[in-house]
């Protein structure tokens, strides 16, 4: 598959992301010490809703915002972690001139971060892709305290830990267009933990197929780090559509933040699924001692 961050901006993977990315940089900052963000596969940094997606063969894709932040856009009485993250879109809009309530720009995880950033934090960004580099370079190169580096994510997690606050909150988000992907994160999780053990690191995953994902929560056994997933399946088994779901992980969670994201969870199914099959799961791989 191909799940390059701006054919798919502001649907409801991202949603689920960027909700829960939020409360983790809420948990990490309620230490008064400074801590490094680092995005692996951070993209464009915000995209523009209104710009069609054109694949590489020179079609256009329908947008997806609509069945993702769209539910939520204008919702009321929503859980205050979502209207945390609300808020932040919102920002993000405002920043960009969007006029009064239009949605029109979506911040992807970099501007996400970057705008709950503190002056005691740092955030490092890994591009591969030349454009997105290029444009994420630019979009940050009057803001302190980011480094963009045009390198592969997973080289980064070599290059930039252990950070000098030895505080970690590490997103890998890779674009899946290589079976070995699953295979590639469990790599990078062990050079990551051999580096930095306490890092807090999160990573999103698709749900095409069961047996791939539960393939990959076994391979994570071995990491004997407390490790806890949360998915979101918006479509039952008989659904057409191929990507029905998508998770995060989390390794060395935050206190409690489990119990926020079962709070979450529920909310999130009803306003995205598209059918009765949609559910959502939350449980630990690893306890945490």
């Amino acid at each position: 598959m191909n799940y390059r961050h701006h054919y798919h901006a502001g649907n409801y993977a991202d949603v689920l992301k960027h909700a829960l990315l939020l409360r983790l940089i809420r948990a990490m900052q309620r230490k008064a010490k400074g801590f490094l963000y680092l995005d692996t596969h951070a993209g464009r940094g915000g995209y523009d809703l209104s710009v069609p997606s054109v694949l590489p063969d020179g079609k256009s894709r329908a947008p997806e915002h609509p069945a993702g932040i769209g539910r939520l856009w204008g919702a009321t009485g929503l859980p205050p972690a979502l209207d945390d993250y609300l808020a932040l879109v919102r920002r993000f809009n405002d920043r960009n001139g969007s006029v009064g309530e239009e949605l029109k720009f979506y911040p992807g995880s970099p501007w996400l971060a970057k705008l709950l950033l503190r002056p005691q934090d740092r955030m490092a960004l890994c591009e591969l892709r030349p454009d997105d580099a290029e444009a994420l370079d630019f979009e940050f190169a009057r803001e302190s305290r980011v480094t963009v580096q045009a390198m592969d994510g997973y080289t980064g997690l070599k290059a930039l830990l252990p950070p000098p606050e030895k505080r970690a909150l590490v997103l890998i988000d890779p674009p899946f267009e290589t079976k070995r992907e699953f295979a590639d994160i469990v790599r990078g999780l062990r050079d990551a933990l051999k580096r930095l053990p306490g890092a807090v690191i999160a990573v999103w995953y698709p749900i095409t197929e069961r047996a791939r994902t539960d393939e990959f929560h076994h391979a994570l056994l071995e990491l004997a780090t407390p490790a806890l997933y949360a998915e979101l399946n918006i479509a039952g088994e008989n659904s057409t559509l191929r990507m029905k779901g998508c998770g995060l992980l989390i390794l060395n969670p935050p206190w409690q933040i489990d119990r926020e994201i079962r709070a979450l969870l529920p909310v999130l199914r009803e306003k995205l699924g598209v059918d009765a099959g949609a559910g959502t799961a939350c449980d630990w791989l690893v306890p945490d001692k």
